[in-house]
């Protein structure tokens, strides 16, 4: 099972004005071949149909934990895609003065055309995310050289699109990946050494590990020490993930540190409305009438 949080994994600055260019770019981060889903999705099968677990638990355990934070690079990949989609359009009800005319120019129209000005399940040019890029063979140094793989190229991505983008935001939620990615690049690596023997640290960096080339990442990583953490992403399982991840950093030679838990998180930015998409086209909808119910429960809204 999963534990939720109603908090945003990294700070994301309000764009000063909308750029739906930059938002199509992050796209292929969220749902190409070598985005957020394709981890997600490949993580969380593994973890499933794992056989085995209890001999072989400190890799059930690091496959589960980031499984679980690939899911909050969604997220937080998706806030982005809208702050930066947000003010694109006119607001307004009236149809008759073409509101979306702003959207034409736009490299993924899907944006305004499918949704809301809001993320989608799709790559930079709009193909939908497929279960084909899951891969969960049941071997498992197959699926761990997998994986090690995926998170080499989902790094080689990150670094071609901070080199596409220039609003703050955008090149915030890449600097993050940045680094949780490559704490997942020295993660696998890590495993397939402890189960093989060979010394796969050696083919990293593949790309560049290091992230002083993005200030984002290396602030992150110099106030924050994000690129030394795993995170369990639960309470009380998955300890054994520390089996594996631990002794140094490769690229900085720190000690490396397993987190029970997850991250303290921020407050989510608020989506203001767009009427001009019918968005959230809840108009009739009584606040007060629920604010009196949640009063009497004693809930403060």
């Amino acid at each position: 099972m999963i534990l939720r949080y109603d908090r945003l994994a990294v700070e994301l600055p309000k764009p000063k004005n909308p750029s739906p260019n930059d938002a199509a770019a992050i796209q292929e981060l969220l749902g190409g071949k070598y985005g957020e889903m394709s981890t997600l999705m490949n993580y969380t099968f593994q973890s499933f149909n794992f056989r085995g677990r209890n001999r072989l638990r400190p890799f059930y355990d690091l496959t589960c934990s980031i499984a679980a934070e690939e899911y909050s690079h969604i997220e937080a990949l998706s806030y982005a895609i809208n702050l930066l989609l947000t003010g694109q359009t006119v607001r307004g009800k009236d149809p008759v003065p073409a509101p979306l005319a702003d959207a034409k120019d736009a490299r993924n129209s899907y944006h305004f055309l499918t949704s809301a000005q809001s993320a989608l399940p799709v790559d930079s040019m709009g193909n939908p995310w497929t279960g084909q890029n899951v891969h969960a063979s049941g071997n498992l140094k197959l699926d761990l050289l997998h994986n090690f793989f995926l998170e080499c190229g989902a790094r080689a991505n990150k670094m071609r699109v901070y080199e596409m983008v220039s609003d703050p935001c955008a090149r915030a939620v890449v600097g993050y990946l940045l680094v949780r990615g490559g704490v997942h690049v020295v993660a696998y690596a890590k495993a397939l050494e402890k189960l093989t023997g060979v010394e796969v640290s050696k083919l990293v960096p593949v790309p560049e590990l290091s992230n002083d080339a993005f200030p984002e990442a290396k602030k992150l990583q110099d106030q924050q020490k994000l690129h030394l953490k795993l995170y369990t992403f639960s309470p009380d399982d998955y300890k054994t993930a520390g089996v594996i991840w631990d002794g140094k950093h490769p690229e900085d030679g720190q000690p490396l540190e397993l987190i029970q838990g997850g991250f303290e998180g921020v407050p989510y930015p608020v989506l203001e409305e767009e009427p001009q998409l019918n968005s959230p086209g809840a108009d009739d909808y009584d606040p007060q009438m629920f604010a009196d119910i949640a009063k009497k429960m004693g809930i403060k809204l």
